[in-house]
């Protein structure tokens, strides 16, 4: 009789396993997924660059009792801080009561996108139109940003040091641009025979942003001249300028929701912007955590890492002992390295759900559904874990001891088949200091487009699963 009752609640954990979130939760709490659902659309509509994700971020958080660490002397249990690493990464934290260890979660706010050169403005005198010259940023797809509606985002420091914020293609007054594909009528020779990902090339993707002449004679580029005249009157800016510039192009629609039923959310920037946000609340929400909890944001995640605000450089390091030094002014080196070695972090990025159009990619058995809860992939990387870094069978058995006992919806999946490709995420710059680290964050449709597809029940699991992992 205890087999057979042994047996049955066995039966039972793996069938709830494999339900939807959907279906396994109550509808209070899938009203409170609905409810967080409409506000990260609000803020997927305001936030398209890391530069604003800063800002955007900042804002709340002071209003919510956070400081900038360098108002504080030292640092007590509650205290609430944060640190901008030159307004693109920063991180956000809680004092905890025990600093033997720290539990980190870990996002990027870049996504891929197009950037402006820092000379990028021409005329094509044979068209009649002005073009701006670009330098796609991160694995994008570059068939997919042609013929579709852009906004410019982004700051220019003028001559005189002047800063100029811009962001053109937001508001139904705005102008769009476009980066223009050839009509099917003529393209058989100059595209057809091309494989799919060089449909359009990297120099082609040019941005079309005038078309009216100057009324002149003596200027030799007269639509150019006009948009520089346009650009001068409307902001103070001369050709020069844009050498001093950030400025990105990114696909200039709002956040919807898909399907008939509404439980998908379609926008731009969902990687990694999905767990960034779902990060930033779970911090917020953090209350006199055992031990010190911090969020950190980086950019350039998309193109390596690398750089002064990516996680290869030692914010990371600079931020954690600049806290430890302000709770114990008297430690020494090696306590800080025991620190680190004893700390916690998720790798908070996303994963790839299952698209039902192109299934063969996927091992099924491991692979991740819309609507099942957050992802945790116990490595990265592609081929035989090239690139990764793979959390211990220990840190796994800890990770999901507290979220069956938290009862947060989870998954475990890989990005995909071994031999199809792979992807990495900065789990592996972390490991570096010795700490524990797994990759953790919902599953994305069509990942890398200029239209990701989201699960609003994984957006809501990946809210609980950071939120009890900080709060521990």
């Amino acid at each position: 009789m205890a087999k057979k009752e042994n047996k049955k609640n066995i039966e039972k954990e793996l069938s709830a396993k494999k339900e939807s979130m959907w279906l396994t939760l109550e509808k209070k709490e899938i009203d409170k997924a609905m409810k967080f659902a409409e506000e990260y659309k609000k803020f997927l509509k305001e936030v398209k660059t890391e530069r604003e994700t800063v800002e955007y971020f900042l804002n709340i958080a002071t209003k919510k009792g956070f400081k900038d660490i360098k108002s504080y002397k030292n640092l007590k249990p509650g205290d609430k801080f944060y640190i901008v690493n030159r307004n693109k990464s920063m991180a956000m934290g809680v004092v905890g009561k025990d600093s033997s260890r720290f539990d980190l979660v870990v996002s990027h706010i870049d996504a891929p996108r197009i950037d402006i050169k820092p000379n990028p403005l021409w005329e094509d005198q044979d068209a009649s139109l002005a073009m701006l010259k670009t330098h796609y940023y991160g694995g994008i797809k570059k068939y997919q940003w042609a013929s579709r509606p852009l906004a410019i985002h982004g700051v220019v420091y003028t001559k005189s040091g002047k800063k100029i914020e811009i962001k053109i293609g937001e508001s139904p007054d705005d102008p769009v641009f476009v980066i223009p594909d050839l009509l099917p009528h003529l393209a058989r020779k100059a595209q057809g025979d091309r494989k799919l990902f060089d449909g359009i090339r990297g120099e082609e993707l040019q941005l079309l942003v005038g078309n009216i002449p100057i009324n002149d004679e003596e200027v030799k580029e007269k639509v150019k001249t006009q948009v520089l005249k346009y650009l001068n009157e409307k902001y103070g800016m001369v050709e020069e300028d844009f050498n001093s510039a950030d400025l990105e192009i990114v696909p200039a629609h709002e956040p919807r929701d898909v399907g008939f039923d509404r439980g998908l959310i379609g926008a731009y920037g969902h990687d990694d912007r999905i767990c960034a946000y779902t990060s930033f609340q779970a911090i917020l929400d953090v209350k006199n955590p055992k031990y010190t909890a911090i969020s950190f944001f980086y950019d350039k995640e998309e193109i390596g890492s690398d750089g002064n605000v990516g996680a290869q450089s030692n914010f990371l390091e600079y931020v954690l002992e600049k806290v430890y030094s302000m709770i114990n002014p008297n430690y020494t080196h090696t306590e800080f390295l025991d620190v680190l070695y004893n700390s916690r972090a998720i790798s908070a990025d996303v994963s790839a759900a299952i698209n039902p159009i192109y299934k063969s990619v996927h091992d099924i058995q491991n692979a991740a559904k819309a609507g099942y809860g957050i992802v945790i992939s116990k490595y990265t990387g592609h081929g035989g874990k090239y690139g990764s870094s793979e959390a211990t069978a220990e840190f796994m058995h800890e990770i999901l001891s507290l979220f069956q006992k938290k009862n947060v919806p989870y998954q475990i999946a890989e990005l995909g088949k071994v031999d199809e490709g792979g992807g990495g995420t900065i789990a592996k710059f972390f490991a570096r200091y010795g700490l524990d680290v797994v990759d953790m964050g919902p599953g994305v449709i069509s990942m890398h487009s200029p239209y990701e597809v989201i699960s609003k029940m994984d957006l809501w699991s990946s809210y609980l699963a950071y939120k009890v992992f900080l709060s521990q």
